[in-house]
């Protein structure tokens, strides 16, 4: 064995005896090619808030017209997004094993107290499964979620052919930081790279909550919002190159502002 490889072995035991590891980073190549494929676009409809004045309010095209129903995994103690749609005569399937029912009652809710995941049993169900049981021969719906990080195992595992019964996708993406890691950049590439075959961004809004991270001259939100329009939608598009949305909002009021930084739409 060499001497290079016999060091690093040494220095793998001695870290992995203090609850360290070695990780490999991710380039500025890799993430120079990652920001330009999600730059968000104009289309020719234009924003509307939905929700409420802070966090659980989301900015989404206003192309409802037609769209029955909203899929919304990880309701936790806010529905005002949900109880809007329900207002636009949507009927919304709520989903969430952490409560026992939605904070607020609504005769279009239909909850399932179920995380949404990669299995389907008492705890967890798949997004496909749980379309296939409410709506199986319906299609352009409108999915909203926020599941604390199980977004990437749940848009990987879903098939291609029902992510495109969803016509606008809002999805809260956590843990973004991670694109500074190889193994955190593939996961987040790949299904960024899924999303975006059938989808474009048309919104991104980061969560006040933490601060971003600077990385290779990048700044990086841990917790972004984005929206997702089916492209078959979009008769014409442009990049937009002006943020914060008039209609964005801070999610948690006392806390500073995150702009979205330059990398991500300029």
């Amino acid at each position: 064995m060499k001497l290079a490889t016999l060091i690093k072995e040494k220095l793998k035991t001695i870290l992995f005896k203090r609850n360290l590891q070695i990780i490999s980073i991710t380039n500025k190549s890799s993430l120079e090619t990652f920001f330009t494929s999600i730059k968000p676009v104009s289309t020719n409809y234009r924003l509307i808030r939905i929700g409420g004045e802070s966090d659980g309010g989301y900015l989404i095209p206003d192309d409802l017209e037609g769209i029955k129903i909203c899929f919304s995994p990880g309701v936790s103690t806010v529905t005002d997004f949900e109880s809007d749609m329900a207002k636009r005569g949507m009927t919304c399937f709520l989903a969430d094993y952490s409560v026992p029912a939605p904070p607020s009652h609504n005769q279009s809710f239909h909850f399932e107290k179920k995380y949404l995941g990669q299995a389907n049993n008492s705890v967890y169900t798949t997004l496909e499964k749980w379309v296939e049981r409410n709506a199986p021969q319906q299609k352009d719906f409108i999915l909203q979620m926020d599941i604390e990080g199980s977004e990437y195992g749940v848009i990987l595992d879903t098939d291609a052919e029902i992510l495109r019964k969803f016509r606008i996708l809002v999805v809260e993406f956590h843990k973004i930081d991670n694109l500074t890691s190889r193994l955190g950049f593939e996961l987040i590439n790949l299904t960024f790279e899924k999303l975006l075959r059938d989808f474009v961004v048309v919104h991104i809004h980061p969560n006040n909550y933490s601060k971003p991270i600077q990385y290779l001259g990048y700044l990086i939100p841990p917790v972004m919002e984005f929206t997702f329009l089916r492209k078959d939608r979009i008769l014409h598009s442009h990049p937009t190159m002006h943020f914060p949305h008039p209609l964005d909002r801070k999610n948690i009021a006392e806390k500073d502002d995150v702009p979205l930084p330059t990398c991500w739409y300029s």
